[in-house]
């Protein structure tokens, strides 16, 4: 399998947002969110991004605190962890007004249950302006209402969706030298298979086209190895 990143529609549109956040007038808050069912990719596109904009990528974590949550950031900025809140929420600052950084803060979800924790980077993003993106799952941005002074600050909620017949061609192009029929592609499409379950199957495939000596894949095929991945996650689950 090509090892390669894939830069999805969901992808060129946060890139886009990005750029429409970092130029916005200093009167309005740079503060988008970004969600979407599991296994689209989300976590790998916000990690690609980031590492190739020197953002700070944050992951939260359930029962994570406002310290915790202050000392991650001072860790990635390479700063000095007082132990203490206030100090450690103000060298942020300092640092980020003197050289500006976005932030991503993704699996906001952990963060949703503590209004402190969440309200918290309002005030960093009121006090620095640099953008933050908070980023989590399907009903994040329904959770996020109860909080009005993060969601009257939301310049954006981006929704990211599943990929369409073109967008999975396009994927599977990039990623394998095997060949899918038509029905194959549309076998993907119509399920709405995750971003991460199209590079499992991919692999499964590939072997199986190196045992067989194959390059060609149709429909049934593709439906076999799904069905069984669905069928291995289910006993997962239930053991």
């Amino acid at each position: 399998m090509n090892n390669k990143f894939v830069k999805t529609t969901n992808y060129k549109k946060f890139v886009t947002l990005m750029g429409k956040l970092k130029n916005l007038p200093d009167n309005i808050p740079r503060l988008a969110l970004i969600y979407s069912e599991p296994g689209i990719g989300k976590t790998h596109m916000l990690l690609k991004w980031a590492m190739d904009n020197d953002a700070i990528y944050v992951r939260a974590n359930n029962g994570m605190t406002q310290p915790g949550l202050l000392r991650t950031i001072v860790n990635d900025l390479d700063l000095t962890d007082y132990h203490n809140m206030q100090t450690n929420l103000n060298q942020i600052v300092k640092s980020l007004q003197q050289e500006p950084r976005v932030i991503i803060v993704d699996e906001v979800d952990y963060l949703i249950g503590d209004k402190n924790v969440i309200e918290i980077l309002r005030d960093i993003q009121d006090m620095t302006n640099v953008p933050i993106i908070l980023s989590g799952m399907e009903f994040v941005n329904r959770k996020i209402a109860r909080f009005k002074h993060i969601k009257s600050r939301l310049y954006k909620s981006l929704k990211l969706k599943y990929y369409d017949f073109d967008e999975i061609s396009e994927i599977l192009v990039q990623l394998t030298n095997l060949k899918f029929s038509e029905d194959a592609i549309k076998c993907f499409a119509m399920r709405k298979t995750p971003f991460r379950q199209i590079v499992q199957t991919i692999q499964e495939l590939e072997s199986y086209a190196q045992t067989n000596n194959i390059n060609n894949i149709d429909e049934s095929k593709v439906i076999e190895v799904l069905n069984e991945r669905q069928d291995s996650q289910i006993m997962s689950q239930n053991a």
